[in-house]
């Protein structure tokens, strides 16, 4: 799957002084640097899509048939080149390889370890394109692994699934085979490997294995793989390992701990002769952790994230192996905002002090495929809030600028840029509103909670809706069809009338509404046919926010996303949605939903300003869609939908941190429907998280009606009730997964729905997808919502 028939060598540049782009296979990419001499300096990983989204093209035309296995390893190996030049020549040291994946990281592991569930039919070999695609997406027969999210990051991954009678093989060469590609070019990378013990917790017991399986009872099990791979990139010629080791900055268990001790024991023999890095990012490494990392046997460097992890100092301060290297993560790989050159130079400094300066590496605080790639693609960006930001691209040029300044070279025209740019952002008065700082401020002493409860809400409901028992709905779009994107696209290009725009739009509305209706679904959607992103399109009305047309960031395999960029207060001038939901309602008699999008979920999928507390953002946020909701509620529309999908995933990776986050999360949602009557029905919608460890704030949201990623994790979310939590607001937790092609057939819904029915009651029952539909075919979407009204239908006559 992952060899190339063949390889273009090119000889590095050489470049001074200089701005400069250069060109692979059409893929640009703008490089600064003062000296083609490498710093001690160094990258976590690199988005992988391309800076024009190139990846996900290619996988898409693959997955339709479209193009072959080798028309998309061909665009994959130029991604890869112009990756490892742009960093050898901005002049990074540690130049890391096998960050790139067609899908996911963890399921490269997976494959790496012959870990493929018994579904997929794998019988031994080189793990192909067939099997992997099949772990990643489903098939026609079977279903995907469960996705999940990665930490706290909208990133998504492939959830190992392991047991006793896994049997571990060498099955996918790809981190060695990548590691000679970049060696061709003339560029000795660090090949980058999940860690295995991190491997193992974040995995989950396969189906029909014990929930209380250890799973890191089978470490031993799965270090003979990564021998074999050691010994390959030893014999490849390979002189430094990075193993990402991210679940040391959790709370673990001291059975956890001694994990990575012997993890780490047990491979020193292997080890022997390279240069190993174990890698850290997204939070502190808790003091315990720390002693355990510190302590491994066969390491030579420690990673970790300053920006988010400011308490390490303080570990570091008081204790530091003598003769080690530390890879300091200064430069934020999660956010888009230029560096504070001169306040990270400190931190430096300070480190070098204690550990030595010529033992300090300049490094991303964790991979940089969490922001956008390059911001010389941003032609039309403001200039003043362009001058504020930093994309991947000039993160790779801001780590070596500093590593050169802890050296002693410091480039002074460069870092005085740096400083104007930082005052211009501070003094900048498109950045605060005072009017919306003082209704945020107002919200103090009160806990915003509607006035009567959710059972007698419910009633009031049901008298003025007269739904079904088992209601039927869908999460909110419907499919995007290519010329439905071409239309938005050309209005946004002015090259069709907002007259042809709008009469386009209505029309796609209007066969929304009518297939819903032939299908027989009980509460409907307009399909969101104007909108491009959930929160792209409420972030385009609201004031304070700033659009890329390339920051593009990966959200799960080819589905990217392209976060708005919040830089100042926020507020709405008009109404958003009003107009288009009142003309859905217009062509139907049963109820529309009006479709918003949540504040914390605005807050969680934008790159957020970092001069205020997120908090403060989010209040602000919530009271914009407030005045939303109250004019949809005006407008006739009794059914309203405030999306929050990214509330769980904004959770802090501390338990000692969650309350806090939870309860101004939490408050921000009751602000924006507390105003609202009785008799309107308050939707929200959560996707592709553990909800479990949540439940009870999920409850204090005080929603009418919940509906929840439920099938692709194994109705994990339905143990809760099993647990005995009870619920008496309406949920729908997801009778089908929306994330594969595959069309489950009515009887496994119904059986779905009745194991819901084991645990909940049937008069606060919903029926519906997992979630929305516009990544989706209609050929797909109509016999599925077929299937799902069938079931409902069914089961509502056994009742």
């Amino acid at each position: 799957m992952y060899k190339l028939s063949s390889i273009q060598c090119v000889a590095p540049f050489t470049i001074s002084l200089c701005t400069l782009s250069f060109s692979s296979s059409s893929l640009r990419f703008s490089v600064r640097a003062t000296s083609s001499r490498a710093m001690a300096s160094h990258i976590v990983g690199y988005p992988r899509m391309g800076p024009k989204r190139e990846l996900k093209f290619a996988l898409e035309s693959f997955w339709d048939g479209k193009s072959s296995a080798d028309d998309l390893q061909k665009v994959a190996a130029d991604l890869r080149s112009a990756i490892w030049k742009q960093m050898a020549d901005a002049g990074i040291k540690y130049i890391p390889s096998n960050t790139f994946s067609y899908y996911d990281q963890v399921l490269d592991t997976t494959a790496m370890l012959g870990a493929v569930p018994s579904r997929y039919n794998w019988n031994g070999g080189e793990i192909g394109f067939d099997v992997y695609f099949s772990m990643a997406r489903g098939n026609s027969s079977v279903p995907a692994m469960e996705m999940t999210k990665w930490f706290d990051t909208n990133y998504h991954y492939i959830v190992p699934e392991l047991g006793p009678d896994v049997k571990f093989s060498y099955a996918s060469h790809k981190v060695v085979d990548e590691y000679k590609e970049a060696k061709v070019l003339g560029i000795n990378t660090v090949p980058v490997l999940v860690g295995p013990v991190s491997y193992l917790l974040l995995s989950k017991p396969a189906k029909g294995v014990e929930k209380s399986f250890s799973l890191l009872s089978l470490i031993d099990k799965i270090l003979p793989v990564y021998r074999e791979v050691v010994a390959e990139l030893k014999a490849a010629g390979a002189t430094w390992i990075q193993f990402d080791e991210p679940t040391l900055v959790k709370d673990l268990n001291a059975h956890q701990l001694q994990a990575f001790t012997h993890a780490y024991a047990e491979l020193e023999s292997s080890l022997s002769g390279l240069n190993v890095l174990i890698e850290t990012y997204f939070a502190d490494v808790p003091a315990e952790a720390y002693k355990t990392l510190t302590s491994l046997k066969a390491v030579t460097a420690y990673g970790f994230d300053i920006v988010r992890g400011t308490k390490t100092l303080d570990l570091i301060k008081q204790g530091f192996p003598s003769g080690k290297f530390l890879f300091a993560g200064v430069v934020d790989g999660r956010n888009i905002w230029a560096n504070n050159f001169a306040s990270s130079l400190n931190t430096l400094q300070a480190l070098g002090d204690i550990v030595g300066n010529d033992k300090v590496v300049v490094s991303t605080s964790c991979s940089l495929l969490h922001t956008a790639v390059d911001l010389v693609n941003e032609t039309k960006l403001d200039q003043e809030i362009k001058s504020w930001l930093a994309f991947a691209a000039q993160k790779v040029v801001e780590v070596n600028a500093l590593a050169k300044a802890l050296s002693g070279q410091k480039d002074e025209v460069f870092f005085s840029a740096n400083a104007a740019a930082l005052a211009s952002r501070k003094s900048s008065p498109r950045v605060i509103n005072e009017a919306v700082q003082k209704a945020a401020a107002a919200l103090k002493g009160s806990d915003h909670r509607r006035a009567t409860n959710v059972s007698a809400r419910l009633d009031a409901q049901q008298k003025k809706l007269n739904l079904s028992v088992l209601p039927t709905t869908t999460i909110g779009s419907f499919p995007q069809t290519a010329d439905l994107r071409r239309v938005r696209r050309e209005f946004k290009a002015n090259k069709i009338s907002e007259e042809d725009y709008i009469r386009f739009i209505k029309e796609e509305i209007y066969n929304v509404v009518k297939l819903q209706e032939e299908l027989d679904i009980d509460v409907l959607v307009h399909g969101e046919p104007e909108r491009n992103d959930m929160v792209e399109y409420f972030g385009e009305q609201l004031s304070g926010f700033a659009f890329t047309a390339n920051g593009w960031v990966q959200s799960y395999g080819s589905r990217c996303v392209k976060p708005p960029i919040i830089y100042g207060d926020v507020s709405r001038p008009k109404p958003m949605t009003v107009f288009w939901s009142s003309t859905a309602q217009s062509l139907t008699k049963r109820p529309m939903k009006g479709m918003l999008t949540g504040p914390v979920t605005i807050l969680n999928w934008s790159f957020v300003r970092d001069d205020q507390p997120r908090f403060e953002t989010c209040y602000q946020i919530a009271l914009a869609i407030k005045d939303e909701v109250e004019d949809l509620e005006k407008a006739g529309i009794t059914v309203i939908q405030i999306d929050e999908a990214a509330l769980r995933e904004g959770l802090p990776l501390r338990k000692s941190e969650e309350a806090f986050y939870l309860n101004w999360a939490v408050h921000s949602f009751r602000i924006t429907n507390c105003g609202v009557e009785d008799t309107t029905q308050i939707h929200t919608h959560m996707c592709y998280s553990n909800f479990n460890d949540i439940i009870h704030s999920i409850i204090d949201m005080d929603a009418d009606v919940i509906t929840i990623e439920n099938s692709r994790s194994d109705e994990k979310l339905l143990s809760v009730f099993h647990e005995g939590v009870k619920y008496g607001a309406g949920i729908g937790p997801g009778v089908y997964d929306i994330h594969s092609p595959r069309i489950p057939p009515t009887e496994e819904i119904a059986d779905r729905i009745n194991k819901m029915l084991a645990v909940l009651e049937s008069s606060i029952l919903w029926v519906n997808p997992d979630c929305g539909l516009k990544t989706r075919k209609y050929t797909e979407v109509k016999p599925a919502l077929t299937n799902m009204v069938a079931a409902a239908k069914l089961i509502r006559n056994q009742l």
